[in-house]
């Protein structure tokens, strides 16, 4: 193993400034006994700057950020924190009583967080799931992929199966069932929850159809399992599941607590059995304290995985606290990567001369919303501003953030490296594009895409208005120049913000 390798010179310099700030806003801004602290501190400073960079260094966290990994970098940063405490708190103990053991700790705070907010972003940029591109996994060969005739359950066979469905689940969830399967069929697997191994020795397009009693939040890997699944089905199998939803489990420990204590507790179990095992750093000690038991998911993230997985959606039913999906075997599933669904997303778009730009959001829906526009279209149909009803992907602070522009903050990268404007149409997808008139797609590429789009200056409220509102701001830029219709448009859409409330939907 190398130990001496090529620094990362920008991280390096980085790094340096972030110890530097950090020494600044601790000497300057926290009430210490001293009255003239940098000069007290000047040389401790250096010192602690030379021995950090040089505990980095042999620790590798100058490796280049692209071959890192974000626990892993966290934990070296870690290392590098408690190693520099260790030296100068010995230091400061033994040798100069002067100096201030909690100043000491509060620089080494503080640097550690603002080193982890920096890292944190530049992951959550480098995972940023890229919506519009998927990776499609080859199809392996399904020759003769039919279910063979089998012979039936005998009726003591029969009975044992209905008493462990009502066991394991409730004679609401049999008679669901019986309604939509023959049970009798052995050709129908049902199971409380098998590994992956398991799975994987089950011989090809045995079982027509897999039903799984235990509910998919007590399970882990399921996107391996679903996989498995997946390639065990003939053609047109059906696979069967459950789950408790995020919008039922709150209902449930809502009314099942006193009134005050009740959102306290959702709140903090939230955080634990929500966000803790969707973070990259505190995942792995989510599943090593709950083995992965438990887990919230919303609707939209089953049923994005269902899709993703090869599957679609034929039947919806809440049975009690549960929710139960029919779903059937439609196509190969279409990742082979493990998704990261960090607060970022990758959205391609058309730009000027119809240019494909990269423009980052935060991102607002669910994970595994990105495969369920065909079913949400399905269901709910759109509205007459285009946009669909009801739309089960997008969370709640995503729709607080989309109401006043959050979610778009990310883009004023994309307007400084030159790519956007303030003012001018919106960027859009090419499944959107082609939505447009062929006069209006060819006059939107002449011009950079923008931030405010003249949506908030006209207020369409259909989608022909939307198009006729972009058109007459094209017109005005052909004919009145960018910059003066621009500088127009800017001041009636600050107008309409203030006055007119005017918000994104």
């Amino acid at each position: 193993m190398k130990i001496f390798y090529k620094p990362a010179y920008f991280y390096l310099i980085v790094d340096i400034l972030i110890l530097i700030f950090s020494f600044y806003v601790v000497l300057d801004l926290f009430p210490l006994t001293t009255h003239r602290p940098f000069e007290k501190y000047s040389w401790p400073s250096l010192m602690y700057i030379f021995l950090w960079v040089v505990f980095s260094y042999f620790l590798k966290r100058y490796i280049p950020l692209n071959k890192q990994k974000l626990h892993k970098f966290t934990l070296l940063l870690f290392y590098a924190s408690t190693a520099n405490f260790v030296v100068f708190y010995a230091v400061i103990h033994f040798f100069y009583t002067i100096y201030s053991g909690f100043v000491l700790l509060i620089i080494i705070v503080g640097a550690f967080n603002v080193n982890y907010i920096f890292i944190s972003l530049y992951f959550a940029y480098k995972y940023a799931v890229e919506y519009n591109e998927i990776t499609i996994k080859p199809v392996k060969d399904r020759y003769n992929a039919i279910v063979k005739p089998s012979i039936p359950l005998d009726e003591e066979s029969y009975k044992q199966l209905k008493s462990t469905i009502r066991i394991q689940s409730s004679e609401k969830v049999l008679k669901f069932l019986e309604n939509h399967f023959d049970l009798k069929d052995r050709n129908k697997l049902i199971f409380v929850n098998n590994e992956v191994a398991n799975l994987k020795m089950i011989p090809n397009y045995q079982y027509s159809a897999f039903i799984q009693l235990e509910r998919l939040n007590n399970m882990r890997n399921i996107n391996q399992k679903l996989n498995v699944i997946n390639e065990k089905l003939p053609d047109d199998g059906q696979f069967v599941c459950c789950f408790e939803s995020k919008s039922t489990r709150k209902k449930r420990l809502i009314r099942r607590l006193p009134v005050g204590i009740n959102y306290i507790f959702y709140f903090f179990d939230f955080l634990y059995k929500r966000v803790m095992p969707k973070i990259i750093i505190t995942r792995r000690l989510y599943y090593f304290l709950t083995g992965g038991n438990d887990r919230i998911f919303t609707k939209a993230e089953v049923l994005g995985r269902l899709y993703c997985l090869g599957f679609k959606v034929i039947v919806l039913k809440k049975i009690g606290q549960l929710t139960y999906v029919i779903s059937q075997r439609i196509k190969h599933p279409e990742i082979v990567q493990k998704r990261n669904y960090g607060p970022l997303i990758r959205l391609r778009r058309y730009g000027e001369n119809k240019k494909l730009i990269e423009v980052y959001k935060i991102r607002t829906m669910h994970p595994y919303s990105e495969y369920l526009q065909s079913y949400v279209y399905e269901k709910n149909s759109l509205n007459e501003e285009g946009k669909f009803n009801r739309d089960i992907r997008i969370s709640t602070v995503g729709s607080f953030m989309r109401k006043y522009w959050i979610d778009e903050l990310p883009m004023i990268f994309n307007l400084l490296k030159g790519e956007m404007k303030l003012v001018g149409v919106r960027p859009l997808s090419s499944q959107f594009f082609h939505l447009y008139s062929k006069e209006l797609q060819e006059k939107r590429i002449k011009y950079k895409p923008g931030l405010l789009p003249p949506y908030y200056a006209d207020l369409p409220r259909s989608f022909d208005e939307i198009q006729e509102s972009e058109m007459k701001y094209l017109i005005a830029c052909e004919t009145k120049g960018v910059i003066k219709t621009d500088f127009r448009y800017f001041f009636v859409i600050f107008k309409n913000i203030l006055i007119k409330n005017a918000r994104s939907s």
